[in-house]
């Protein structure tokens, strides 16, 4: 059974830095993309930036490009997501979510952490 287990949420100011992390289990991912997804309150769940495990190939929304980073640890089973230039409207609960690469659709998902920029 594939978990996902993030950590790295925290409260920031304006302009910091932050580093989420997700560590994965119960399989091997060579053959998935891992990707992470943020929902506001009040709003729907967005797609944040993806990787694909095998290749290291990465994917951003247009909202977070130039400024978030996705990377994977394939020693620890671990993929990162390197956020900076944050900005209040990041707030939202940041999801780790794994589906295989032949699939459209993410079929599995973290509990999610609290990521809060203030201004």
């Amino acid at each position: 059974q594939v978990q996902l287990v993030e950590s790295g949420g925290a409260l920031v100011q304006a302009g910091g830095s932050l580093r989420l992390s997700c560590v994965a289990s119960g399989r091997t991912f060579s053959n998935y993309v891992l990707g992470w997804f943020r929902q506001a309150p009040g709003k729907e769940r967005e797609f944040v930036a993806s990787v694909n495990w095998g290749t290291g190939s990465t994917n951003y929304a247009d909202s977070v490009k130039g400024r978030f980073t996705m990377s994977r640890d394939n020693a620890k089973n671990t993929v990162y997501l390197q956020m900076s230039s944050l900005k209040p409207e990041d707030t939202a609960v940041y999801r780790c979510a794994a589906r295989s690469s032949l699939l459209r659709t993410f079929n599995y998902w973290g509990q999610g952490t609290q990521v809060t920029v203030s201004s």
